[in-house]
């Protein structure tokens, strides 16, 4: 299985609109006959005016096969992408393999936050390794949706989706993860792998399958 993260920049105040156009029209047109749509979410804090939208694929063939596949659908261009292209400054995409399987949570109504890390140069397979040893000390407090590795968009990258409550719940469980010494440990060993940490809290569209 193959995961790709895209984020779409759009100008000031306009991410809504791209996110209810893609749940209006996108949706009806690709189902999920062109990758399974995972998550499709808006940022609220980190860089914003974008959308975010987790899809996944067989493997790198599949995906190239269904891109083109809906490269040729004629509602895809003249139904969608000729409202939604005006509304799109810029296009990053992550390709990248999941370190444990993808696993919604039990609730909707959440808030997610998707963590992006730069490692050291060839340290992010070290690092994934402390992380799921950490897991189970890390997941008393708030459960992780998905932790991957980057394999093309940036190398040496780790990146993990989190689903919280709220943001007063998010504030608590990273609050109580911290003062955990289990995690306090795994922060000894995976911290000095890193050099970049980037984080974005984002809110799901009502399209979205993750909520």
């Amino acid at each position: 299985m193959v995961y790709e993260m895209r984020t779409y920049t759009t100008p000031a105040g306009m991410a809504p609109v791209l996110g209810k156009l893609s749940g209006d029209i996108a949706r009806g047109i690709r189902g999920d006959e062109y990758g399974k749509l995972e998550g499709y979410w808006i940022t609220e804090i980190g860089p914003l005016n974008q959308v975010m939208h987790l899809w996944s694929y067989d493997d790198l063939i599949h995906r190239d096969e269904r891109r083109a596949a809906l490269g040729q659908n004629p509602r895809w261009h003249s139904e969608y992408l000729s409202q939604a292209l005006p509304l799109i400054l810029r296009q990053d995409i992550r390709l990248m393999n999941a370190a444990r399987p993808l696993t919604p949570p039990e609730k909707e109504g959440n808030v997610y936050e998707y963590r992006t890390y730069r490692c050291k140069t060839a340290k992010a397979a070290e690092w994934i390794k402390h992380a799921l040893e950490a897991l189970p000390t890390r997941e008393k407090y708030s459960k992780i949706v998905g932790l991957f590795s980057t394999i093309a968009g940036q190398p040496n990258e780790v990146s993990h989706i989190w689903a919280y409550e709220s943001l007063n719940h998010r504030a608590e469980a990273r609050a109580a993860a911290a003062a955990d010494p289990d995690w306090q440990a795994f922060l000894k060993k995976g911290g000095p792998l890193l050099e970049e940490m980037h984080s974005t809290v984002m809110l799901p569209t009502p399209a979205s399958p993750l909520k």
